[in-house]
């Protein structure tokens, strides 16, 4: 970053006194800070990195104290940075502030093909390290194994599962599969069927894998009891309140069965459970409004349970599915595969955790297994006037959020003014999310600030770069 930048950033800090997901302080005015293995491993690990700033002393409430030595500092940086795997390579700025040199360590993400970058002294299960908030936490042994299966293009889903047997198969499922797979698939047609399950990942060596249970087992809970849907109605807005009646609970389900019937179940489950209006059309007739558009719930039922993570890491794990007064919820094992990022969903082709489930549902259901439905939800949601989908990605759980539409013209038009008078001081994302109560930067800014650029009533300091770190908005 530029010198007046790192001025600006420090500024920022003291005047917000926090250390923040992407800046880590360290105070290295007697000298270099011994141990920033897990701060260089976790930046290398995240998206888009972060920066270390050395010369700020939290404990003395975020004082300027500067660095002993800004030459010799950047050397045992650098000395530090090359025992990490793969090397890191820190990009440096030196500013005075208040006669007083700071210094930065930009440290950028690694590509995934080289994550997790780890420190090489405690070696890659015990060197790992994930940002948390403002901490640096230790990578659990499924989110280093996430990295490698990617990595080494494993397919969890086409492990054989011993105890089972072909007889553990529908007949009836598996029959028409192969009716409907000959059809589409001219290279098969003159295949036998156990063949054909083969090169489909169904069975090997006549032993049904994880996908043939799934996709066609009679009971596939049998196996993996865990491999299932929970789904529950909240009374209130948090788990844990009480309602009216002093029940938790309006309606508690586990959900079982191959995925098409667990896909079904779970549908009948949200169906029974929302609210509908009925509304009178321009032409007079009678139509049914759910408080969620059914197309986009069945698309994100149908997402978590082709794209869920289906190891040993997470075979123990169900999806789950909460209602809330004011908003539905759903979560899968496994985070984002591969390189996907929240921002990039619905826009690029994603990485398949699970190809096998994937092409077969293809066949069996008629689903598309390009982009992953995520453009379907999202103009559902906005045919239907409700808020955009936030997605949720962290730390080995995907989740989507639903919200229903609560605020009514005049509220919005608050909140817009609102936005408005806040940002005659430039704003960062993180600052505007917090100061309208907004858990996730990324979501208020696609839901509130997005539409404002558009309408050219709020601009960016640094347009030419949309995604930088030091980004800000004024009205």
């Amino acid at each position: 970053m530029l010198e007046e930048e790192l001025v600006q950033l420090v500024k920022k800090v003291i005047s917000e006194k926090c250390e923040k997901q992407h800046i880590e302080l360290k105070k290295a005015a007697g000298g270099t800070p011994t141990k920033l293995y897990d701060t260089l491993s976790s930046f290398s690990n995240q998206l888009n990195g972060g920066i270390i700033i050395f010369g700020i002393d939290e404990e003395a409430g975020y004082e300027i104290i500067g660095v002993y030595d800004a030459q010799d500092l950047q050397k045992k940086v650098m000395e530090q940075s090359l025992q990490m795997e793969p090397v890191v390579r820190p990009l440096f700025t030196v500013a005075q502030i208040m006669d007083k040199l700071i210094v930065s360590a930009e440290i950028s993400e690694c590509d995934i093909y080289d994550k997790p970058c780890f420190y090489k002294g405690a070696g890659r299960l015990r060197g790992s390290y994930i940002r948390v908030g403002d901490s640096d936490q230790p990578m659990t042994e499924y989110e280093i194994y996430s990295y490698e299966a990617f990595k080494r293009n494993i397919h969890d889903e086409l492990r054989t599962v011993e105890r089972a047997t072909k007889k553990n198969l529908s007949k009836d499922n598996t029959t028409e599969y192969l009716i409907k797979l000959r059809r589409q698939k001219q290279n098969l047609v003159n295949l036998d069927d156990g063949r054909i399950l083969e090169t489909q990942g169904i069975c090997q060596d006549d032993i049904p894998t994880l996908a043939g249970l799934m996709l066609m087992g009679e009971y596939p809970q049998e196996f993996f009891p865990q491999l299932s849907v929970t789904a529950m109605v909240v009374q209130g807005k948090e788990i844990g309140e009480l309602g009216n009646d002093g029940e938790r609970f309006v309606d508690n389900k586990r959900i079982e069965g191959s995925i098409p019937q667990m896909l079904e179940g779970t549908l009948a489950f949200v169906r029974r459970n929302m609210k509908v209006k009925t509304i009178i059309t321009e032409e007079g007739t009678r139509a049914d409004k759910p408080e969620y558009p059914i197309k986009a719930v069945r698309e994100i039922i149908l997402n978590a349970l082709i794209h869920r993570d289906y190891s040993v890491h997470t075979d123990h794990s169900p999806i789950r599915l909460v209602m809330y007064e004011d908003r539905l919820e759903l979560e899968n094992p496994g985070g984002l595969y591969g390189r996907i990022t929240v921002d990039d969903l619905g826009k690029i082709s994603a990485d398949t955790r699970n190809p096998y489930m994937a092409g077969a549902l293809e066949i069996m259901i008629d689903t598309e297994n390009r982009f992953s439905g995520i453009p379907t939800v999202v103009a559902e949601l906005k045919k239907a006037g409700l808020p955009a989908p936030l997605f949720i990605n962290k730390r080995g759980i995907f989740k989507v959020v639903f919200y229903k539409k609560t605020a009514d013209q005049s509220k919005d038009s608050e909140i817009v003014q609102a936005i408005l008078n806040y940002c005659t001081t430039p704003r960062s994302r993180e600052e505007l999310a917090q100061h309208f109560g907004f858990e996730t930067p990324t979501y208020f800014v696609k839901t509130y600030i997005a539409p404002l650029l558009a309408d050219e009533k709020i601009k960016m300091t640094i347009p030419d770069k949309p995604k930088s770190k030091f980004q800000k908005y004024y009205s």
